[in-house]
């Protein structure tokens, strides 16, 4: 039995280290490999080795550890699947700097003392996020961590590679693909960032050969006319019909080019006529097949013009594009320049922009497998939520290209593939061969390109249990039930792990996918450094502590709308951390010797106030369960700061007050057990939310602990022997009463400490035979001194009136109010909101206002006027009540 005392004030840290370290010493965290217990899983999104703790993770970490907790509490054999991937890009851009610093770079050292070099600073520096996602409460089943480039893992990844190269599947092939000149690689589609920047249309005058005219086109991008290989027309076009099959001349590089004719040319378009480029524009390369046209590459690795480009070899493509203009003005071929905007693309990772690029690189044939993903989501094998994102998912996966796999880069998965310098032909293989599959030639070398990271991470959900084995963890914990991910990785991520999933498992990954928004600023804009606007969770956990910010985090998750945080809002949340410590430290002043188990409950005789509070409490039960079922985590949070703050701080509490100083014995115990019930069951409830403090406080309940840690205690459950509805009812009306009285209270200005005579005139038998049985309630928390219940009792002239039910308050005024200071009062009140009111209503009608300022300014001050407005319309009223006193 416990009889430990809180401390006086809540000081988060020192609980948080003590607590997490006690439930990571004893194995609170890990799933069973078999259990009788049904199995509930979830795959840690892997943040990058590379990351720190931001905003995004705290969120979506959080909202999983809210399930975790939730379903351990529930019976549940829980695997909350951690690790991190090896982030290819990321990693070797941070490893290269680090090199750079100190003056050396990766090539002087050569591939494999620079992949030893990551591995070292990965040991040493790498995988810090872990620790901070530790700092959050994560509890993850760290000793299953995984990492993407770990021993089973890389195994998976070459089974898959080379099933998929078997099944015809994955192929090499020279195309264009998006290069980032600056990280050397190949991205795919969705690894390009577009931004809508201002830019230029240069139109150009191609000399059409034998013959004095010329076609004038437009281009976004002057400096890749260099690879030019045809001008198009569409071969509907009237005005071009005759020129086709003929050429043009290719400024300033003097090469002669056909005109041809293709549908894919918008006739409505500028002139009619366009460029085409198939070795730097998708959509011209594409052209280029249909019409056989070469394919001439301008730029090298760097975006540097090359030999093709002739007399502008060696410039950097930017330059090169500034020098090319002038010399096209100079040769009298620049027509015009407009102003244009464009969506331009950039590297996720580095942000230059990215180059269309002509390269052979290895790809997967998506189309057979993206038709299963799209179907097991149509078929309800896999539910998003919210359902909004259904056909996002739909539209990307209806219309998804194939997959370029290869990066040019050395940290990551080296591809298995062999080339035989004797016949040619390519060795795709689990094993690393020691001579060609073909013709038995020992002269091979391995690809040097590795596979980009989202491959690995596509097979997070079975990989990291153990496949290609058939693991018990795989049999118990495979499909994973849930998964919590922002939108910004539906496509990297959650589509390819349907492909892979119901490719190599058959069957989906997960059952549900929950999609979260962004944690945005306290004005709604994206957080990012260059804008200063960024908070940090470590930083916020410092000062506020990690249970007020995850119950912040939870409290704003509504489904489909952006978080928007400010640290006030943090700083309310740890009011309500305090507000939860100091109900329990009232509690267990009270509850001193107490034993709960010495109690035997159907002895007792409950008040009204006792039935209400149950019945409260079954209610919470129920919605927060529901809520946290349909991922509704906003609603959750909502329901139990509700009943901890408004029911059982502000009125259970205050309500048994009485009993607990001055009750009798048999009143005294049921309020005392009642007491301890509630809290106990509210911290249960509250665990998954704010795990910290509930344990602290959990563990110094008086009683015998039924387990070790609130973590392993049942999840509270309706109990339909607290339905008492009636009871709860009748309790509404007296708390209403006193609401009534307070109302007064306020409206008159009385102060709290000032006692006050109440009349209380009943339509009923019920209400009076109600309130008769509750006036000590009423006596105490409205402070009343001289309290009248009855039925048609006479009103005082001079009274304050409210209604409650079928009961009248009446507060005899007289005496209790200086009319004349009153009414000055409420006068002077109201002059200054009405001088606010008028600044206001001129502010908005300044249509510079309404027009330049931002769109949340507008709304904010509009939000303001209607506060004003209600705020004197309440001091109206009550200054109308004064004067009917004189």
């Amino acid at each position: 039995m416990s009889d430990k005392e809180l401390a006086k004030v809540y000081e988060p840290k020192a609980v948080e280290e003590k607590w997490y370290r006690s439930w990571e010493t004893e194995g609170r965290f890990h799933a069973e490999s078999t259990s009788v217990k049904p199995s509930f899983s979830i795959v840690i999104p892997p943040p990058n080795v590379t990351g720190a703790l931001h905003m995004g993770h705290a969120l979506n970490n959080t909202l999983q550890d809210i399930l975790c907790r939730w379903k351990r509490m529930s019976g549940y054999n829980v695997l909350w699947m951690p690790g991190t991937d090896h982030a290819g890009i990321a990693t070797q851009n941070v490893v290269e700097r680090q090199m750079a610093a100190e003056g050396q770079s990766r090539h002087e050292l050569g591939r494999s003392a620079f992949i030893e070099r990551v591995w070292k600073w990965k040991g040493e520096s790498g995988g810090q996020i872990i620790g901070q996602l530790k700092r959050l409460g994560a509890s993850c089943d760290w000793e299953r961590e995984r990492f993407t480039m770990d021993e089973g893992l890389s195994r998976a990844v070459r089974e898959v590679f080379v099933r998929l190269y078997e099944e015809g599947l994955i192929y090499r092939d020279n195309r264009l693909i998006n290069w980032c000149p600056r990280c050397h690689t190949a991205l795919s589609d969705i690894e390009v960032e577009h931004e809508e920047k201002a830019g230029h249309l240069w139109h150009l005058r191609y000399p059409v050969v034998g013959a004095d005219r010329f076609l004038v086109l437009a281009t976004t991008r002057p400096e890749t006319m260099l690879g030019d290989t045809a001008v198009a027309v569409n071969p509907a076009d009237d005005r071009y019909r005759e020129l086709v099959g003929k050429k043009v001349l290719l400024p300033l590089v003097n090469r002669e080019i056909p005109i041809i004719a293709d549908e894919y040319v918008d006739m409505e378009f500028g002139t009619g006529v366009v460029k085409i480029t198939p070795a730097h524009d998708f959509n011209d390369f594409e052209v280029g097949r249909r019409h056989n046209l070469d394919l001439i590459n301008i730029f090298d690795e760097s975006g540097v013009i090359n030999a093709a480009g002739q007399q502008y070899e060696g410039l950097e493509r930017f330059v090169a594009r500034k020098k090319i203009v002038e010399d096209l003005e100079a040769a009298g071929l620049l027509e015009k320049i407009d102003d244009h905007a464009l969506a331009v693309g950039g590297c996720y990772r580095c942000k230059t922009i990215v180059e269309p690029y002509l390269s052979l690189q290895w790809y997967v044939k998506v189309g057979p497998l993206a038709e299963r993903a799209l179907a097991a989501v149509k078929e309800g094998k896999t539910r998003i939520v919210p359902q909004q994102w259904e056909n996002t998912y739909y539209d990307w996966l209806e219309n998804i290209r194939d997959w370029c796999i290869s990066r040019q880069i050395w940290w990551g998965h080296r591809i298995p593939a062999w080339y035989c310098d004797h016949c040619g032909e390519t060795t795709v293989a689990k094993v690393d061969p020691t001579c060609c599959a073909k013709c038995g030639s020992d002269e091979i070398r391995q690809e040097t390109d590795v596979l980009d990271t989202w491959f690995s991470s596509a097979l997070w959900p079975f990989s990291t249990m153990g496949w290609p084995d058939r693991t018990p963890e795989l049999a118990s914990f495979y499909p994973t039930s849930c998964l919590v991910t922002g939108f910004d990785i539906l496509f990297f991520w959650v589509a390819r792990m349907m492909m892979m999933g119901l490719h190599f498992m058959d069957d989906v990954p997960f059952r549900d996918v929950y999609i979260h928004a962004l944690v945005r600023d306290a004005q709604g804009q994206k957080m990012s450094k260059s804008k200063g606007n960024v908070i940090d969770p470590l930083t916020v956990i410092d000062q506020y502590g990690t249970d007020a910010f995850r119950f912040t985090l939870a409290a704003f998750a509504a489904q489909g709308r952006d978080i928007k945080l400010a640290e006030e809002r943090i700083a309310g949340y740890r009011n309500f951390a305090n507000k939860i410590w100091n109900a329990s430290r009232f509690a267990l002043m009270n509850l001193e010797g107490f034993d709960p188990a010495a109690v035997d409950p159907t002895t007792l005789t409950f008040s009204n106030a006792d039935r209400w509070i149950l019945y409260r409490l079954n209610a919470a039960a129920t919605d927060v369960q529901e809520a946290l079922e349909a991922y509704r985590y906003n609603d959750a949070a909502g329901s139990l700061y509700r009943f901890t703050w408004s029911e059982f701080c502000d009125w259970y509490i205050e309500l048994i007050k009485d009993d607990l100083y001055r009750g009798d014995e048999q009143r005294r115990l049921t309020s005392r057990y009642v007491l301890w019930l509630v809290l106990e069951h509210l911290l249960r409830l509250l665990h998954p939310f704010m795990p910290f403090i509930t344990e602290e406080i959990w563990q110094a309940l008086p009683g015998e602990r039924p387990t070790p840690s609130i973590m392993t205690a049942p999840w509270p459950k309706p109990n339909p022997a607290w339905d008492y509805a009636a009871g709860a009812a009748e309790m509404e009306l007296v708390m209403e009463v006193i609401r009534g009285i307070r109302n007064i209270r306020g409206e008159m200005d009385v102060p709290p400490s000032r006692e006050i005579a109440v009349m209380l005139s009943c339509g009923s038998d019920d209400s009076l035979h109600l309130l008769k049985n509750n006036e000590v309630y009423i006596m105490s928390l409205a402070r009343v001194s001289d309290l009248a219940i009855g039925k048609g009792l006479e009103r005082p002239a001079d009274a304050a009136v409210q209604v409650a039910g079928d009961v009248e308050i009446a507060v005899p005024l007289k005496g209790l109010v200086n009319v004349e200071e009153e009414e000055k009062r409420l006068l002077k009140e109201i002059g200054k909101l009405e001088k606010d009111e008028e600044f206001l209503a001129k502010k908005l009608q300044n249509p510079s206002f309404v027009e330049r300022a931002p769109a949340e300014v507008v709304a904010k001050e509009r939000e303001k006027l209607d506060e004003i407005a209600q705020k004197k319309q309440l001091l109206q009223a009550s200054l109308e009540k004064i004067r009917n006193l004189k």
